[in-house]
């Protein structure tokens, strides 16, 4: 890493050489290739240094001359240029292997590149290290996320130097909250707590651990704030879902005079999404002002500023057509970026509508690029069947995009979350050039489906390091086949084997892992050792054990915990009304309901959609709102007395108190997905394959109902519930009853 003095030196001599007739200054001529690398550099043109330094007598090539090279590959990324510079200073140039300066600049490269192992094995060998050495490994490991490691390395830098302000800042930004507290407290103590650029790791790391009042306490306490201060208190009452604060904080920032940029507009964009007590008024109207700012500056123009802007306006359910109209207005927005954006918005939230945008782009004689094929596969997604995605798959084809990976990685997502495993199998078969993308898709679409082993026969397979995504995948897939053991060996290789450090996700899925089969006690003590405080998820997993298994002591703990983290999230309710019905204790489940009712917390509606004719039909239990309700109604009484002449018995005891998968006061016989079924029997789609999408878990009465319903009917029905598919054929359900 460069010192601060070198760095201005370095730009005094670019603007004296800016201003002179002559590219090369007189001197000595080491001192000429070297001002010459400079200027090249300084102008983007590091393939043109590199070239003159290679053409150039190593007699003439100084360590200054390297460090430059070895500091613009790191800064551009440039690996293998760095690499291959690397490798020719060791074949031309011995003295400068030794070199303490050069050395640091080396592993500065390696690390901001991402190579680690290299940057420590030349780290170790150093004959002499100082500060720079050190902060320069210790960054690499922060940007890698390799909290555990670049806290150890933190650690062991006291027994050589005094970690200096960098030093302090890229550790906090990788570590979990006890470790950033120790680390905090070792600041005080060196008096770099005033330092700007260790409060605004501080803020970044409370942030990141739900401590949202102890970054406030730093911003606060702050003298000097600079941009990032700004932004990264916004990102943190983002990341807390706590938008009228973000909201708050760009006010106060705007009102004092303070810029804003591209990372201030995407988090208070973001801040609008999903956050917790938002006034929707208010939000519209600041959202609106903020696209008005956004326009003004420029920022407007880039891509993921306009995406963030719409997807914001569509979350507070700003009008689809005022949205349009508002998106057509825009003089400045009507090019493919623009629409792509647009449909950026809409591809999760409502992939309908966003399949509409995507026919206008076509209408307005815009020709789709890889980015718009990309999202509109995305939305293909949301489907119900492929038949989205197999029209976009052929015109991709006709584009001349085939071979692009990112579309491939696309492809093999969408059709696998339409159910077609088939289909993402055949297209990851195909490709000729797999990414880190493909083979996690791949193991993700095969987890989704229940097919754990054809995941752990894959994975050794892979051609490429895997990484924290992988493991995730490979962990879901063996929670969603009870393959506790595989789990546990997966998990334990994790960092042994791949140096891949558990993040919240992998422990999330242990957790599910060890919960689901019973083994609660192992699931809890997995979670007190973990590193990190539990987040959202991880206790929605050990909560959905303790359901499981009528485990009521450790359930009160992890409701308490969720309610503290999300008031407004339904789950900790239901799950807990849902336990006390299972063990007896009703009077308990309904203090819970009410508690839910006065604290205004609304469980989200069980519903149901099929797709007959190119049309997509939505379902809510008992069939309201579907203008042929009545006649569903009849078609499905029918269906369910064939049913119960082969064995079908409705769980009763679930109609009367497990409301988390209806409302309670629904009749049993008519949850979502059986009218669903009922609708698609009558509409005699033909075909041997039903399809189903259900956005929660689906109950265990119609899991039963199902597997009778797929034996009878002589069809394979396939229901896409919340968590996963179910493949229900001969009265078999491919989950093997562990859902």
């Amino acid at each position: 890493m460069i010192s601060r003095p070198f760095t201005r030196a370095c730009f005094v001599s670019i603007r004296s050489l800016s201003h002179s007739s002559s590219i090369l200054p007189a001197g000595d001529e080491p001192n000429n290739l070297l001002n010459k690398v400079r200027l090249l550099s300084s102008r983007g043109q590091l393939q043109e240094a590199l070239s003159l330094f290679y053409n150039t007598a190593p007699e003439l090539h100084s360590h200054q001359t390297y460090a430059t090279l070895f500091h613009e590959c790191a800064r551009h990324g440039y690996l293998q240029q760095g690499l291959h510079l690397h490798h020719f200073m060791l074949a031309h140039s011995g003295n400068s292997i030794s070199d303490l300066f050069v050395t640091n600049h080396l592993i500065n490269m390696y690390s901001k590149c991402g190579y680690l192992q290299y940057a420590h094995h030349l780290f170790d060998a150093m004959p002499e290290r100082n500060v720079v050495s050190w902060t320069a490994l210790v960054s690499g490991y922060a940007q890698c996320g390799r909290g555990v490691e670049c806290f150890r390395l933190f650690s062991d830098m006291f027994f050589e130097c005094r970690p200096n302000e960098f030093a302090f800042s890229s550790v906090l930004i990788s570590c979990e909250y006890l470790h950033g507290k120790q680390v905090h407290s070792l600041a005080l103590k060196m008096g770099l707590d005033s330092s700007v650029y260790v409060a605004n790791a501080l803020i970044t790391m409370y942030s990141r651990s739900y401590k949202i009042e102890e970054a406030c306490t730093v911003f606060k306490s702050m003298a000097y704030r600079s941009l990032v201060s700004w932004n990264s208190m916004i990102a943190g009452f983002q990341l807390a879902k706590l938008g009228m604060q973000a909201i708050g904080v760009f006010t106060q920032m705007h009102q004092e005079g303070i810029g804003f940029d591209r990372a201030t507009l995407l988090s208070v964009f973001s801040s609008l999404s999903g956050s917790i007590g938002i006034d929707i008024d208010l939000g519209l109207k600041f959202c609106l002002q903020l696209c008005c700012l956004s326009v003004k500056t420029g920022f407007i123009s880039e891509i993921e500023v306009a995406t963030a802007f719409m997807k914001a306006y569509s979350d507070l359910q700003g009008d689809f057509y005022e949205i349009y109209h508002l998106f057509l207005d825009m003089s400045c927005c009507q090019d493919i970026v623009f629409w792509t954006s647009l449909i950026t918005a809409f591809a999760e939230r409502d992939p309908v509508e966003a399949f509409f945008l995507y026919r206008q782009l076509l209408q307005e004689d815009l020709t789709p690029d890889l980015y718009t094929f990309s999202i509109v596969l995305k939305a293909c997604a949301g489907f119900v069947t492929e038949q989205h995605a197999l029209a976009i798959h052929s015109q991709v084809i006709k584009a001349g995009f085939e071979d692009e990976t990112v579309l491939k990685n696309a492809l093999i997502h969408a059709y696998a979350r339409c159910g077609s495993i088939a289909l993402s199998k055949q297209v990851f078969e195909e490709m000729a050039c797999r990414d880190l993308v493909s083979w996690n898709s791949m193991l993700k679409a095969y987890g989704l489906h229940g097919k754990a082993k054809e995941a752990l026969q894959l994975f050794p397979q892979m051609d490429v390091k895997p990484d924290g995504a992988t493991f995730v995948a490979l962990l879901s897939a063996c929670s969603h086949s009870g393959l506790v053991e595989e789990g546990i060996r997966i998990f334990n290789s994790m960092f042994k084997i791949y140096g891949v450090t558990p993040q919240l996700d992998h422990y999330a899925c242990m957790i599910d892992i060890l919960g689901r089969a019973g083994r609660i006690i192992e699931a809890e003590e997995l979670l007190c050792r973990m590193p990190m405080e539990p987040d959202f998820v991880v206790w929605s997993a050990l909560l959905g054990s303790c359901r499981k298994h009528v485990e009521t002591r450790l359930a009160k703990i992890a409701v308490a915990k969720l309610k503290e983290m999300e008031p407004k999230n339904s789950l900790g309710y239901i799950q807990m009304s849902n336990i006390y019905c299972s063990g007896g204790s009703f009077n308990e489940a309904g203090t819970i309901r009410k508690e839910m009712n006065v604290s205004g917390v609304k469980k989200e509606p069980g519903l149901s959609w099929i797709e007959i004719d190119n049309k997509v039909h939505e379902f809510a239990s008992g069939g309201r709102h579907h203008p042929q309700r009545e006649a569903i109604c009849t078609k499905l009484e029918r269906l369910i007395g064939q049913l119960k002449e082969i064995g079908y018995v409705p769980e009763i005891s679930l109609a009367l108190h497990d409301i988390e998968e209806e409302h309670k006061q629904e009749q049993l016989f008519y949850h979502s997905e059986k009218m669903a079924l009922a609708f698609a029997i009558m509409s005699d789609c033909g075909g041997s394959v039903i399809r189903i999408m259900k956005n929660i878990r689906i109950c265990v009465d119609c899991h039963n109902f199902m597997k009778l319903a797929s034996d009878f009917l002589q069809k394979e029905i396939i229901v896409r519930d919340s968590n996963r598919f179910h493949h229900f054929k001969n009265k078999v359900c491919s989950c093997n009853d562990y859902w």
